[in-house]
């Protein structure tokens, strides 16, 4: 295999390994600023970093675009939210396991093969194993419909993001500011001047790059030599990968059949992503 075609691969799974061990990173901050303040500190950081980088105030925007990037932001600010929240009551592998469904849903729902009903039932067999073995049987009911939330905004920002696509790059930084605007307030309010600890910005910097600023531009170089669908099948190890990093960084430790659960749902994207490559060999 050569260096060009193994790069690609390395990036892809580069960003996939960083935004997941981002996440336990960002875990560690809860006690000091909490859920919102690591959300503000992430979007605010990684938004300031791209928008240097890319230089976004060059772009040309009309009132639809504009729209669409508002849009955009607000989603991106909920997802972050969310997601954060679930992380405070629930592990975090099994939050990214319940969270992956919305983009799933959204790829499942567009298809008509009836051989994603399949990738259905497996996503619904894993939901099933995850509380199980849990204290009492059970998981934290509001951090699950916190990660279901999660799930939902990202299948939006899915279809959102189709908007906002021809932007490119650029318009994904301006959509960050306007999630890190809308983010950073509530952050501020919540953690206040604990924000500015040299310490928890330290680390608060190192979420940022991890969790979006790496992977962003990582994803954007892999996807340059490597189809889209070998993109998304690759994708489709973040609920496993985010279980492991949560074991070792967090020691979340799962028992067997919530490892079955995250494998099915694991399963159900990678089906799900092979299925789309199917359909566009068949399109083209």
């Amino acid at each position: 295999m050569t260096f060009a075609s193994l790069y690609p691969l390395t990036a892809a799974l580069s960003s996939l390994v960083s935004v997941q061990v981002g996440a336990v990173f960002a875990k560690t901050l809860f006690p000091q600023v909490g859920p919102e303040g690591v959300a503000a500190l992430r979007l605010g950081i990684a938004a300031f970093i791209l928008v240097l980088w890319l230089k976004p105030w060059t772009l040309s925007l009309g009132r639809s675009n504009g729209w669409a990037l508002l849009g955009y932001g607000t989603v991106m600010a909920m997802m972050n939210l969310l997601i954060y929240r679930a992380f405070a009551t629930i592990p975090v592998g099994i939050a990214i396991s319940i969270e992956v469904l919305g983009p799933l849903g959204v790829a499942l729902i567009s298809s008509h093969r009836r051989l994603d009903v399949l990738w259905v039932y497996f996503a619904l067999v894993g939901v099933a194993l995850l509380p199980l073995g849990s204290v009492n049987g059970s998981l934290d009911l509001p951090g699950l419909g916190y990660a279901a939330l999660a799930g939902v905004f990202w299948g939006l920002y899915v279809i959102v993001g189709k908007k906002t696509a021809p932007l490119g790059a650029r318009g994904v930084a301006l959509g960050m500011s306007v999630a890190a605007l809308l983010v950073v307030p509530l952050g501020v309010a919540h953690a206040g001047m604990g924000l500015l600890s040299p310490e928890v910005l330290l680390l608060g910097g190192l979420i940022a790059l991890l969790s979006s600023a790496m992977p962003f531009l990582l994803d954007m170089s892999a996807l340059k030599h490597l189809p889209r669908h070998v993109f998304g099948v690759l994708m489709s190890a973040s609920p496993a990968v985010s279980a492991m990093a949560g074991q070792w960084v967090l020691g979340e430790h799962l028992n067997f059949l919530q490892w079955l659960g995250i494998g099915a749902i694991t399963a159900a994207c990678l089906g799900s992503a092979l299925s789309t490559q199917a359909v566009a060999r068949q399109d083209g």
